[in-house]
């Protein structure tokens, strides 16, 4: 396994070249605030541009953008912080990964603007409670947030002749079989980039033992050697071992499954609701095309989490034009108009409690009113535990789905791995 520390973060960050995708950061006038962000699909660059443009007109300042994408973005902006380099405002995802940053001193606390623009009635409390506040003080904005279902090809379904949607474990079961019958690879799942098949781990933890136990476990005072994982584990190599997944997941990243749902060739892909924005620029109908449904109980009496991140937006400890960058963050959090658009093109759900539902598509709904209704709010793995462990984990996912066999001697590796990274 990987153990990554600050250091290795670093040196692995400038050794592929990514430290060049982001240049120094001059001290810009009191008119202009600099950010970076991870939202580089095509609508996401058009729609913040749109916003970008609202907001120099209501206050004069201007917003020098710098999309990078997703995967370099998650090394690089450390690489920015160690070297106190970072823009004035960048995206980021609540949870461990902000706390990991604010732990370096590399953010500047809002809680003044927080109270000046009155957030606390702006931001949905369940929101806020878990993704903003860090070691006692409000660090982060929520700019939208998201959950993770098992999204389905409703024609697929209707052709194999499944008309109800799994709510027990053995019912999914039961319907992946159905499914392989039909000649359809029950479940897509694009596990390249090693992140998407995180959702496996944490719902099948999630629904056997439960939040409290996983929290432990992202935590440090659990052990990948506990009966809890290997039971998790051994659910998920069930699957594997039965053929439920189409082949070699780790050749295909999350949009190539995506595709594969949407093409007929597979019936169901766990992801978050992002793949609503991503299919509605394919022109794969919500309602129509697709729908989702929750991962299925597994053990009863059992808390019903909801898994997900929340996008945020911080500001830097060293930023050129903090004042600016308070506005930035009140005005794309406080203006219900920005919150919509944003939540409709990225298809995120907005933590501003005055946007109104009724403009969510009914897939969106479906899922708000599922994570209205959950018992918790679990953000997904990689956020819910410290970066340097997340990067044993998620190694971890893909190393399995590559040898099921070899579970046992996977989760002990990953026990030594995870004991390393949280010394560090």
């Amino acid at each position: 396994m990987v153990r990554m520390t600050r250091r290795v973060l670093l040196a692995s960050a400038l050794a592929t070249g990514l430290a060049a995708n982001f240049t120094a950061a001059p001290a810009w006038a009191d008119g202009e605030v600099t950010i970076a962000h991870y939202f580089t699909g095509d609508l996401g660059r058009d729609g913040l541009n749109e916003i970008f443009a609202g907001f120099k007109a209501e206050t004069g300042i201007t917003v020098k953008d710098s999309p990078i994408g997703h995967e370099d973005f998650k090394t690089g902006i450390l690489v920015r912080a160690a070297g106190n380099n970072l823009p004035d405002v960048f995206s980021y995802w609540a949870g461990a990964r902000t706390q990991f940053v604010v732990n370096s001193n590399s953010l500047h606390p809002i809680d003044e603007m927080w109270t000046a623009g009155n957030l606390d009635g702006v931001i949905a409390k369940s929101v806020a409670d878990g993704a903003s506040s860090y070691n006692g003080k409000h660090y982060l904005v929520p700019f939208g947030y998201h959950y993770a279902g098992m999204f389905y090809n409703k024609k697929v379904m209707e052709k194999a002749g499944i008309t109800e949607m799994p709510k027990t474990w053995d019912e999914f079961k039961a319907m992946c079989q159905k499914l392989k019958a039909a000649g359809v690879a029950p479940i897509a799942l694009g596990s390249k980039n090693r992140w998407p098949a995180q959702f496996w781990f944490d719902y099948l933890l999630l629904r056997t033992v439960g939040p409290e136990y996983r929290a432990k476990l992202m935590a440090g005072e659990a052990s990948y050697t506990d009966p809890e994982v290997a039971k998790a584990m051994t659910l998920w190599k069930e699957l594997l071992d039965e053929g439920a997944f189409g082949q070699n997941p780790n050749a295909y990243d999350w949009t190539d499954a995506a595709d594969q749902v949407q093409r007929g060739e597979a019936a169901i892909t766990l992801m978050g609701t992002w793949i609503t924005g991503y299919w509605k620029t394919n022109k794969f109908e919500p309602g129509s095309d697709y729908d989702f449904f929750e991962f299925p109980t597994i053990t009863e009496g059992v808390a019903h989490a909801a898994v997900g991140p929340v996008d945020g937006l911080v500001i830097s400890a060293n930023a050129a034009n903090k004042p600016g960058a308070e506005k930035l963050l009140n005005f794309l959090i406080s203006k219900p108009e920005v919150q919509a658009k944003w939540a409709s093109i990225q298809g995120a759900l907005s933590a501003n409690v005055n946007v109104d539902p009724k403009g969510y598509t009914p897939v969106m709904q479906h899922a708000l009113e599922v994570v209205k209704n959950a018992d918790a709010f679990a953000f997904n793995y990689d956020l819910a535990t410290p970066p340097p462990v997340a990067e044993v984990g998620l190694s971890m996912f893909t190393q399995f789905i590559d040898n099921p066999a070899g579970m046992t001697d996977i989760l002990k590796e990953t026990q030594t791995g995870a004991e390393a990274a949280f010394k560090q």
